[in-house]
């Protein structure tokens, strides 16, 4: 970074350098080595696919399907250490004798459980003398590993949370976290020996599902999607005011569909557009920080989301389409606010705009729009067909299929040759030219067959995450190897065999960059197995619980603060993979259960995406946001000062996940296709009301008590029922004793609250909870209550209550109650639903104050002589 530190913007050589060392290696050794190096990385490649491929079971040996992760981990330590320099100052160019030897030893200990299976299960699982001194090794290794792809926030944190392990018992540990300790033969146990350590579900997500993510964002980028996809933003954007940012906008959302890297997708899109944002106005900083901010994005953006995302799927329990439909709104409506504030900093600071063409700014939204919807229909309609040709020729539909994609292929391919390849531009040349979107839309719409396949697995077919990206892989190898030659064919050119070469070598190099950028996921995600394994182990979390209860004195909000204060401050140095696992283990669980005790009822997966989108943040925030420095790197500003300013466009970023945990409507969790529309407008106005707010430009320069008005006006169209709730309460508080009477009465499609009062299990003191009773069907309050598995004795005025049925809906909620001590679990409050207006009527003020704000900057326009 000391070239940086002198605000020089970097040359193309030293960004992939950039690039290469934070998300690949370093280190590119020439000759034979380089070679080997090579051949590891298509290896490890081939046998993810076959892994994910229908073929797994007949191809590989069970004793191999059974410990992929191992084999997954040997992989990634082995190339750690191959391609990562031990330090700044280690050769680049030859591996010194030390790496050979840590990188051998790292995957044979890695191997460890899958070579010595036999001997495993035969001690039950349970380490021996000699397992624990290797596992001690694997781990020590694992973090020198890490430390060399991630920096060396993430093994500091691993090594802490493992002394804990050790030495829990210590005077120096804070008596609120004090455990007895465990022996090193029990830790190591658990740790290497166990699935609850560094092989658990965070590495086995790794090894199932991101690996083909990657893998397929690779191979796509090599075919050219990539170059394709900015080419088309600018092409629609680039002549608006503030063209170029709008297309950077639009273009990482694009790119991060192929990119899981914040550094990779800002040095990808950033190396066109930050000169091109800078040539019309923007500062080096402003035009890196819309760079950082939208490349952050690309991680949250459906379908393709952040390797967390994956991990949500084991965590919460919930499906892979189940998660992206849950993240979709949020994120639609952040990159919708993103593209308002560049539009604002160009109006606010009249910049000029790129090109001579001159296009309407409705006729470029509803083009866009158009085309969007058009792409989601054409995901959607395609089951209609698939199923036709099932239903005609069941045994043989596979192949009809497969054929009929590479007719459709070869289809675009020849629409894609009768024009000219897509070259790079130079940013940097004294006349842009921008490109004309009738004209290049030909040359790579078969770009988009590839993610059609792979949304219509996911989402359609609903097959599993793994499954669906080796199908959407499985046509990029195709593309990959016959693009070329297809395109020299319909041209009439003759260079067949040269073209299938390059081919070859697109493909060959695209499995290498799908490994090498595996690397860093597949050793975050086994190191953050380590802290979760400690929490399994120690019962820290619990403690935390009650820790960070403690501080927040009860209050969800404050709670919520310190999650995403936590987030950030992890963040500074974990990768958000990691990030997410740590903070999501130790405080997921927290927040819903002091949600309960507080009343509101948040479910397992808004606690998680709120996770999700803090993690993120740390690759903008400052002094270590990684992005940050990248795109400062790209526009020779000041990386901190850009680190500010990026931090300050992601604000809407922010403020969603507080949003989300209490309007859970914004995560489309159980509402109808109309509300689900309405959420939509609403959301979206709302995002860019809050936007023009915090910005100080709405139509004009705003005085204060405007923005305020308008932060105030977005709050409300957010949580209208906020509002609502306190002009017509929802719930009427009825007496404990009236509860089985209400529970009659209570219509099919109500629900009740239940207060539950009494003992914990493990403290002793007096703790409450909120239960959810959905009323469904006809029936008797006896009938209802057998049905929710609750057994009550009326005790006077007071409602006392037997600790419920096993396998009952409410069995799991009131484990942690003691229902056999002197004080017994009782019914503290009962609240059945009170008539209310619907919420949405509050939008009807909302929308009035917003035209009334409207009102006063046009007659403070018209006053100036602003043009409207």
């Amino acid at each position: 970074m000391a070239d940086n530190s002198q605000n020089r913007a970097l040359s193309e050589e030293e960004l992939q350098d950039l690039v290469a060392s934070s998300d690949a290696g370093a280190r590119d050794p020439a000759g034979g080595v380089g070679t080997m190096l090579a051949i590891v990385a298509v290896v490890w490649s081939l046998f993810q696919v076959l892994l994910a491929s229908p073929l797994a079971n007949y191809v590989l040996p069970g004793d191999v399907i059974n410990n992929s992760r191992q084999v997954h981990l040997a992989f990634a330590v082995f190339l750690a250490f191959m391609a990562y320099p031990a330090f700044k100052s280690s050769p680049r160019h030859y591996i010194p004798i030390a790496d050979w030897i840590m990188a051998l030893a790292g995957a044979f200990i890695a191997l460890y459980g899958f070579v010595f299976y036999q001997k495993i299960v035969d001690a039950g699982g349970l380490a021996d003398d000699m397992d624990k001194w290797f596992a001690l090794a694997g781990l020590l290794l694992l973090f020198e590993g890490a430390r060399r792809a991630l920096g060396p926030a993430m093994a500091i944190i691993a090594v802490i949370f493992l002394g804990y392990v050790f030495f829990g018992s210590s005077e120096i540990v804070p008596d609120v976290i004090r455990w007895k300790g465990a022996s090193l033969k029990k830790a190591m146990s658990h740790m290497w020996i166990t699935s609850e350590g560094v092989f658990g579900i965070a590495l086995g997500v790794s090894t199932k599902f991101v690996f083909l993510f990657v893998l397929f964002g690779a191979l796509l980028d090599k075919a050219g999607a990539g170059n394709y996809f900015i080419k088309m933003a600018f092409g629609a954007l680039g002549h608006l005011k503030g063209g170029p940012a709008k297309a950077a906008v639009v273009g990482s959302a694009a790119t991060g569909l192929i990119s899981g890297s914040s550094i990779a997708n800002v040095v990808t899109t950033g190396t066109f557009t930050i000169p091109l944002m800078k040539r019309v106005g923007f500062s080096s900083e402003k035009a890196g920080a819309v760079e950082v901010a939208s490349s952050v994005n690309g991680q949250i953006m459906p379908p393709v989301m952040g390797a967390a995302a994956f991990l949500m799927v084991e965590y919460v329990g919930i499906s892979y389409v189940e998660v992206i439909t849950h993240a979709f709104l949020p994120a639609t409506i952040s990159y919708i606010a993103l593209v308002y504030i560049v539009h604002l900093e160009a109006v606010k600071n009249n910049m000029p705009t790129l090109g001579n063409r001159v296009v309407s700014m409705g006729r470029t939204i509803g083009g866009m729009a158009l085309f969007f919807v058009g792409f989601a229909g054409l995901c959607y309609g395609v089951q209609y067909p698939v199923a036709w040709v099932v239903a005609a020729v069941p045994d043989n539909s596979g192949l009809i299929l497969s054929i009929l994609i590479f007719v459709a292929y070869a289809a675009l391919l020849k629409l894609a040759a009768s024009v000219p390849d897509l070259e790079p531009d130079d940013p940097n040349a004294e006349e842009v030219e921008l490109p004309v979107v009738g004209e290049i839309y030909r040359s790579g719409l078969y770009y988009l067959l590839p993610i059609i396949v792979l949304v219509y697995f996911l989402m359609i077919e609903q097959k599993s995450p793994g499954l669906s990206a080796f199908w959407a892989t499985m046509l990029l190898f195709v593309i990959l190897l016959t693009q070329r030659p297809l395109k020299a064919i319909f041209r009439g050119q003759s260079e067949m065999a040269n073209a299938f070469k390059d081919g070859v070598v697109d493909l060959v190099q695209g499995l290498i960059d799908g490994a090498r950028n595996m690397i860093g996921i597949g050793l975050a995600t086994a190191t953050a197995g380590v802290i979760v394994g400690t929490v399994t182990l120690t019962g820290v979390g619990q403690v935390m619980a009650d820790l960070v209860e403690f501080l927040s004195g009860g209050n969800l909000i404050l709670m919520l603060v310190m999650v995403g204060l936590l987030s950030l401050v992890l963040g500074m140095g974990l990768p958000t993979t990691a990030n997410y696992i740590v903070v999501s283990s130790l405080m997921a669980g927290v927040v819903v259960e002091l949600g309960a005790q507080s009343g509101l009822i948040v479910p397992l997966i808004a606690v998680h995406l709120f996770v999700f989108y803090f993690g993120i943040m740390a690759d903008v925030t400052p002094p270590v946001g990684l992005a940050s420095f990248a795109a400062a790197a790209v526009s020779g500003g000041d990386a901190i000062k850009t680190g500010f300013v990026a931090f300050f466009y992601s604000l809407r970023t922010v403020a969603l996940p507080f949003v989300f945990i209490f309007n859970t409507d914004l995560l489309l969790i159980d509402v109808s296709w109309m509300q689900g529309i309405l959420v939509f407008v609403t959301a979206s106005i709302a995002i860019l009301v809050f936007t023009a707010g915090t910005m100080g430009w709405f139509l004009t320069k705003s005085r204060i008590y405007e923005s305020v008005a308008l932060v105030l006006i977005a709050f409300v169209l957010f949580r209208p029922d906020f509002v609502m709730n306190r002009l017509q309460p929802p719930f009427a508080v009825v007496e404990p004793a009236a509860f089985a009477t209400a529970l009659g009465e209570a219509k099919a499609g109500d629900e009740m609250r239940l207060i539950v009062s009494g003992p914990d299990f493990d403290t002793g003191e007096t703790k409450e909870t909120t239960l959810v009773l959905p009323i469904t069907g006809d029936g008797s309050s006896e009938d209802r209550l057998a049905d929710f598995g609750m057994l009550l004795i009326e005790d006077g005025d007071a409602v006392n209550m037997d600790e419920p049925a096993f396998g009952s809906p409410f069995s799991d909620s009131l484990s942690s109650f003691d229902f056999y001590g002197d004080n017994p679990v009782q019914i503290a409050s009962v609240k059945a639903p009170a008539d209310q207006m619907p919420k949405e009527v509050i939008f009807i003020p909302a929308l009035i104050l917003l035209a009334f704000v409207a009102f006063l900057q046009r007659a403070r326009m018209s006053k100036t002589g602003e043009p409207a």
